[in-house]
């Protein structure tokens, strides 16, 4: 499965977006198109993590003061799933392979 999870008000998803072909790939909004808990599972059977899918830079985060907060991967889960905004964004999936943010290892796959 090639799919692509991104936040169409979000700078650096629509620029990673443009920077690549996506002709391939299922993309999927997701404020308008939430994602599943069974979505949520398959990316965490790729990371094995769902504090990696996190985002930390998430305003709420810092709004629902997470952060002096001892969250386990549950809370993770369901923050994520409450909140699209706590998904790391992008989320590209390349069959077996996942990138999750902007990381130096998606800016290389992109090229």
């Amino acid at each position: 499965m090639k799919k692509i999870y991104y936040l169409k008000t979000c700078d650096t998803c629509r620029r990673i977006l443009k920077e690549m072909d996506t002709s391939e790939y299922i993309i999927q909004e997701i404020k308008t198109e939430p994602i599943t808990v069974l979505q949520l599972e398959e990316m965490y059977n790729l990371t094995k993590s769902y504090e990696v899918l996190f985002s930390k830079r998430a305003k709420k985060y810092k709004q629902m003061d997470l952060k002096n907060q001892n969250l386990s991967e549950k809370d993770y889960k369901q923050l994520i799933l409450d909140e699209y905004t706590f998904l790391k964004r992008p989320v590209i999936i390349n069959n077996n392979d996942i990138f999750v943010g902007n990381t130096k290892k998606l800016v290389s796959f992109i090229k």
